[in-house]
């Protein structure tokens, strides 16, 4: 009978808490790491980091990660499977490479490389060959934004992760993987699951979305009861102690802070989730109404009966394209009166705006203290609130509309109305938008040309 294997999450984006890996590997037994880095826009930061330098690219945070654990994983027999790679991974593997050897180990570790997502340099000849790219939220073809594009990916799943485990590679080094498949993947290459086995791949989907997002799923984040959700401060993160029957364990180490509960488990479950019948992944669509949760000890929820059915025959693509540019200003108006002394800059400041006969796609008006976070629903200010920053900001295509309206802030401060404060640090900065197209592709168009390297320290 196969054992159950441990695979513990490290991270939850890129810029998530630094020592969660390191306290992973050191805090307790685990067999597999894995770290995920990229979001939608993030892989277009990465592209223009390449196009700057083609050496950059990827989640440059890893490369120092892996300097610090690597020699723990190579004494502990941990595998790392992470899409640090972003638009570079060959670069980054390199990197890691290099520091493997300058670490001494020589001959112990084995860097699987997973390359093929970027399509970014076909994306006219796809068109040209019938396929549209077209907007999954309003159906227009790419054709419509192509000369603005700066990334384009397809989410892959785990059959080259698995492929690179089974070739022995201790670190594997994906582009844009699909977040679940980090670690579905190991328990696919643990346990042998065929490419059909359509419930037990569900299984490891469900215990990858409940892994992707780090401490999310041990209290961080979370509504349930978080006053005493305990230690954040040293918050474990997730660990899928998991079985080959498809059966799951959600835990941590023993120790650290937060929490597992079949609450929290179930919060971090709806989180991103559509149809819950049809969690689309590269490998098989996973139905999350049949996910069983029940507590199993301190810190440990056991997960069952998940089902799924056969994979479809498209992939997911990530395209980001400019959009234009925006710019934020703010300004904090003190009591008494405070929203309405806000309301009345932002009146002064629309009117100079409109005066100047300058043209956006929209400005946005919002006051932090009262209804910013709830919109609408905030109802009307009480009159007696301390203080109200005034957030507003404009977009556009135009960047020298964008630049003059950063202009106009400072000088509200004295021609506007009184007790202003909290302006500092100059004018706001003007951004180019990246915005998200969403597309569908035939998986044939990817599939053979992923290409997996391994490569010995």
């Amino acid at each position: 009978m196969t054992a159950p294997i441990r695979v513990a999450s490290g991270q939850g984006f890129w810029g998530d808490l630094l020592s969660a890996p390191v306290d992973q590997v050191r805090n307790g037994p685990i067999d597999f790491l894995m770290l995920d880095y990229l979001a939608e826009v993030t892989m277009s930061i990465m592209q223009k980091q390449r196009a700057r330098d083609p050496s950059q690219g990827y989640a440059r945070d890893f490369v120092p990660l892996m300097a610090e654990i690597l020699p723990d994983c190579a004494t502990r027999g941990i595998r790392v499977v992470a899409n640090a790679g972003g638009v570079n991974p060959r670069a980054c593997a390199d990197r890691v490479l290099d520091d493997a050897r300058n670490a001494g180990l020589r001959g112990k570790v084995r860097v699987g490389v997973i390359t093929g997502d970027d399509i970014l340099d076909r994306l006219r000849d796809l068109i040209a060959r019938g396929h549209p790219l077209a907007n999954l939220d309003d159906g227009r073809s790419l054709e419509d934004v192509i000369d603005r594009v700066q990334s384009a990916n397809a989410y892959i799943g785990a059959r080259p992760i698995v492929e690179a485990l089974d070739r022995n590679a201790t670190v594997v080094i994906t582009g844009r993987s699909t977040d679940t498949a980090l670690t579905y993947a190991p328990m696919i290459h643990s346990f042998r699951w065929a490419a059909d086995d359509w419930n037990h791949l569900a299984a490891g989907v469900v215990a990858g979305h409940i892994n992707e997002c780090g401490a999310q799923c041990t209290g961080g984040n979370s509504l349930v009861g978080w006053p005493d959700i305990p230690s954040l401060e040293t918050v474990g993160f997730p660990i899928i102690e998991a079985s080959a029957d498809g059966t799951f364990i959600v835990t941590k180490h023993a120790g650290t802070g937060g929490r597992v509960t079949r609450a929290i488990v179930a919060e971090q479950i709806v989180y991103e989730l559509g149809d819950p019948a049809q969690y689309i992944t590269p490998d098989v669509v996973a139905d999350f109404g049949t996910i069983h949760l029940e507590d199993a000890g301190p810190d440990r929820v056991r997960v069952h009966g998940v089902r799924g059915g056969p994979r479809t025959d498209r992939l997911k693509v990530s395209i980001s394209y400019s959009a234009g540019w925006k710019a934020v200003g703010t300004l904090v108006y003190g009591w008494p009166d405070a929203v309405a002394k806000g309301r009345e800059a932002d009146r002064i400041l629309r009117a100079r705006l409109e005066r100047m006969g300058l043209q956006f796609d929209e400005i946005r008006t919002e006051f932090v203290g009262w209804n910013s976070t709830h919109g609408p629903l905030a109802g009307e200010p009480p009159r007696d609130l301390p203080e109200v920053e005034l957030r507003i900001a404009v977009r556009g295509p135009d960047r020298n509309a964008v630049e003059a309206f950063t202009r106009e802030i400072a000088p509200l401060v004295l021609t506007g109305p009184p007790t202003v404060t909290g302006f500092a640090g100059g004018r706001p900065r003007v951004q180019e938008i990246v915005a998200y197209w969403p597309a569908l592709i035939d998986r044939t168009e990817i599939e053979p040309l992923l290409q997996v390297e391994v490569t010995e320290a």
